[in-house]
């Protein structure tokens, strides 16, 4: 085994044991322009598709999810941009889940140690993440999406449709405003 493999496998290791994230790896999103689109571009919002394992929920799908407004997050645990995001996220869930809001966490991973399911729930003990996740290990989801970007979040309307979509950390403000809206209360 050459030095470099070495390296390289017992740094996948460390992150696989202590649920670590490498700067500098996942941190495309933060390096693209965000991307945000209006409510004039509103297409259907594709289902959960190739989801191997749901977390803290029943299968969901959402035909299933009409009447509520939804925030579909894309993640991975082992991205530190992800990571960032988390906070937001889960207290914007706290915020307006009694309201309406249903935030499903689309955890596509990676690389290979991220398809564990064990790995996933320990991440989702770690940060507090009670809404439900969809795990997406084929990225079927992710391609329905044609998502391009850790982190990424749409907000689902009432009728199903994407009103809003950002890749990347940043823009809380302006979720929280368009979801606040969506829901007829006051952010």
């Amino acid at each position: 085994m050459t030095f470099k493999l070495l390296a390289v496998s017992a740094a996948l290791i460390g992150i696989t044991v202590t649920g670590a994230v490498i700067p500098g790896i996942c941190d495309e999103a933060a390096r693209a322009t965000p991307i945000v689109t209006a409510a004039a571009n509103q297409q259907t919002a594709p289902d959960f598709t190739g989801i191997t394992n749901w977390f803290n929920s029943k299968p969901l799908s959402i035909a299933d999810l009409r009447g509520k407004v939804v925030l579909v997050d894309f993640w991975t645990y082992g991205c530190v941009n992800c990571v960032n995001t988390l906070p937001h996220v889960t207290d914007l869930y706290a915020k307006y889940k009694d309201r309406g809001l249903v935030v499903v966490g689309v955890h596509t991973p990676e690389f290979p140690f991220e398809r564990s399911a064990s790995n996933v729930q320990a991440a989702l003990k770690r940060h507090g993440i009670t809404y439900p996740v969809a795990q997406d290990n084929d990225s079927r989801t992710w391609n329905a999406y044609s998502n391009q970007y850790w982190p990424a979040q749409y907000i689902i309307d009432q009728t199903g449709k994407i009103v809003f979509q950002h890749a990347g950390e940043g823009r809380y403000d302006e979720i929280d405003r368009t979801v606040a809206k969506l829901l007829n209360v006051s952010s």
